[in-house]
């Protein structure tokens, strides 16, 4: 099992970089050429929403992207460091901050009541691309798994 890892700041201008050098392992891994287009988008709504959720929360650590080539299926998991709803006494349904984080101060951006909508449009758009989706969250933050299959190698006489 081949793995990659690719950690860039939450910079949106990284996510380019990230789309294009997942597109390129999907395909050294043996991805069907009519899929990576796919896989681009995927992987550029899933950074996009890391990238936006780590800005609006004031996350200075980088996201992460892992690029898993198994047997039969390439995976990618994006990565972000915000704690999910419920993971630190927030109430579900908020953005997982309380008045008393530890280092929330009033220089720090409070984040965005329309983020939510925007992440789950982000969701929706990554369900549509891609059928094998998982989405974790928890203290350590949130995870978007995808996966796809592998070309069979044809295997010559």
């Amino acid at each position: 099992m081949a793995t990659v890892e690719l950690r860039f700041s939450a910079q949106p201008e990284h996510v380019r970089t990230a789309r294009l050098v997942a597109a390129a392992v999907a395909r050294r891994a043996g991805v069907d050429e009519a899929v990576l287009d796919e896989v681009r988008l995927a992987v550029g709504e899933a950074c996009s929403r890391a990238v936006g959720l780590h800005r609006s929360h004031g996350i200075t650590a980088p996201v992460t992207v892992v690029l898993i080539e198994e047997e039969k299926s390439f995976s990618i998991e994006v990565g972000d460091e915000v704690p999910g709803p419920g993971s630190d006494g927030a109430v579900p349904g908020t953005s997982g901050r309380t008045g008393a984080t530890p280092g929330a101060g009033p220089d720090e951006p409070e984040p965005d009541p329309e983020g939510d909508g925007e992440d789950e449009m982000g969701l929706a758009v990554i369900s549509g691309l891609v059928d094998d989706v998982e989405v974790r969250s928890g203290a350590d933050g949130g995870v978007i798994r995808m996966s796809w299959p592998k070309t069979p190698a044809t295997v010559l006489p």
